[in-house]
């Protein structure tokens, strides 16, 4: 009996030891968040806020003024701004400060990646409920602000914060992908540019466009460089190539559908045309709008946010006066394999909440998060880049209607390719579409422009395209990227699907199955001694 009982206190000794120990992922023991029945105006707060903005000055001016704007709404709650120039240093730091309890209060970034800070229990807030709250939430009764309602934000660009079935960040600017076009080299090639252009269209031109004389110049601009098709960001080129194929990328559960034959066919294109010379890559060759404004492009495509370095009177444009070329700029949607059926990706930063052990903390917090889908917020950012508003509140404003009709009037506030830009979300919005997210999506995307880049690589080293190059790029995509490491869930089951355990936490565990079968050993040995002795 007094073994039996000294198994039992071990056992319950090891169980304490291991709940102390194997926190989920970091998360440090925060409990769920509950909103408040009352905000406490008596309280002073001090929250951080975390952004980005490109260097552009125009933006950091934003950001101040709304800070600004909500302190005086509400002069108890401090709001610290800490700028960042890329989404992946954001990313970074917050993976950091997550074991240490040390993240910032709200932070502008990607459901991409929200999806991995939920890796850590109750470290990111849901907001479902905070968006439904009579008082709090979205155009709720104790604002002090005039708030969106749930229903005023673009559904659309709302659906792209769902993560198992939860909402867990409230978009902030949306932008898709868009062409750029030198008008005059398509004309010169004795083309002219269709309403929708298909892909067809796109490489038939490049390649005409990559005709050289004897001499080595190209004969569409007289100069020794010309890259007549330039991808920005080439992870949304196979993801948009894919979904306009039907093709498989990814389940909503994270199971990966990337390696297919309708992805074979789309590199095996991709390499035909880098071997003639009509296509490169940003990571390969640098930024689309140099090349298009130096007049060595006839097609650059990138983000809608990224027309004001567009076309020959860009405001950003950042390559020498004396390189710069006069052209008639055009901008249309990404090219498309069925005209009819356009199918082009919703992107942009969101905003999310990070939990804290104070309730009210967190509340102040959603307060200024939620501060930025006002208005004038909107507005304002939206026209520093080639972004639109994310509700319907600010896009059907007099304000922003106002806006959109100036196009042109300067080369500033009311450049005409951006607002063309603008204009083409706007009015395609309901052919956007988003990509799955999950733990792991985040390294799924990367992995997809991984296979274009190295593609395109491996054409320009001379490398034979073959069954042997292919089977070799998925293996490597796949060992780069962990894509074999990304466990699927059940779709819709309401909780982000996770990856592996940390191996702490899988160690503690192995040991605690060792220590019951060492105990079950015992405890056997002994009876077995026991009934030795009674023989």
């Amino acid at each position: 009996m007094r073994n039996i009982r000294k198994c039992a206190a071990l056992i319950m000794v090891l169980l304490l030891v291991c709940l102390m120990t194997t926190g989920c992922h970091g998360s440090r023991d925060l409990k769920g968040f509950s909103i408040p029945s009352e905000f406490d105006m008596t309280r002073d707060y001090e929250i951080t806020f975390w952004a980005k903005n490109d260097t552009n000055k125009t933006q950091t001016d934003i950001y101040k003024q709304a800070i600004a704007d909500f302190m005086e709404l509400y002069p108890n709650i401090t709001v610290n701004l800490r700028l960042y120039t890329d989404y992946s240093r954001i990313y970074n730091d917050v993976i950091t400060n997550i074991a240490t309890k040390t993240t910032p209060n709200v932070c502008i970034t990607y459901p991409d990646h929200i999806a991995t800070y939920l890796t850590s229990d109750n470290c990111v807030v849901p907001l479902d409920n905070l968006f439904a709250d009579a008082k709090y939430g979205l155009g709720g009764s104790e604002l002090r602000f005039d708030s969106p309602s749930q229903e005023e934000i673009i559904p659309q660009f709302l659906s792209e914060c769902t993560i198992g079935g939860q909402h867990y960040a409230i978009p902030y600017m949306r932008s898709t992908e868009a062409l750029y076009i030198n008008k005059d080299f398509v004309e010169a090639l004795g083309y002219a540019i269709p309403d929708v252009v298909t892909w067809d269209f796109i490489w038939e031109v490049s390649d005409a466009a990559a005709a050289k004389d004897e001499e080595g110049n190209y004969l569409l601009n007289g100069q020794k460089v010309m890259i007549p098709f330039i991808y920005k960001s080439t992870d949304n080129m196979m993801i948009q190539m894919l979904r306009q194929k039907n093709a498989g990328y990814s389940t909503d559960a994270g199971e990966i559908l990337i390696f297919n034959d309708e992805t074979k066919d789309i590199l095996e294109t991709v390499a035909e045309h880098t071997a003639t010379g009509a296509f490169s890559t940003f990571k390969i060759s640098s930024y689309p709008a140099n090349f298009l404004n130096a007049g060595q492009c006839v097609f650059a495509i990138d983000s809608t946010a990224g027309a004001t370095w567009m076309g020959s009177d860009a405001p950003l444009c950042d390559i020498a006066e004396d390189k710069l070329v006069q052209f008639e700029t055009e901008v249309r949607m990404i090219p498309q394999f069925d005209p009819e059926n356009p199918k082009m990706i919703s992107q942009g930063p969101s905003v999310c909440v990070f939990n804290k052990d104070d309730p009210q903390e967190v509340l102040a917090s959603w307060l200024f998060a939620q501060y930025l889908l006002t208005n004038e917020v909107q507005i304002a950012y939206s026209g520093t880049e080639g972004y639109v508003p994310v509700t319907s509140k600010a896009q059907n404003s007099a304000e922003y209607q106002d806006y959109l009709s100036r196009a042109g009037e300067d080369n500033n506030l009311y450049y005409e390719v951006k607002l063309e830009a603008a204009q083409l979300l706007l009015a395609n919005t309901g052919n956007t579409f988003v990509t799955p997210v999950f733990n792991g999506s985040a390294s799924l995307r990367n992995a997809a422009g991984q296979l274009i880049e190295d593609t395109v690589k491996g054409v320009k080293r001379n490398k034979e395209i073959n069954e042997a190059f292919f089977e070799k790029l998925y293996l490597d995509a796949t060992s780069l990227y962990r894509l074999d490491q990304i466990e699927a869930g059940a779709s819709g089951s309401g909780k982000a699907q996770f990856g592996p355990l940390p191996t702490t936490s899988v160690v503690l565990l192995a040991s605690l199955a060792g220590t019951w079968v060492l105990i079950g050993l015992y405890a056997m040995t002994t009876m077995l001694r026991k009934r030795k002795t009674v023989r």
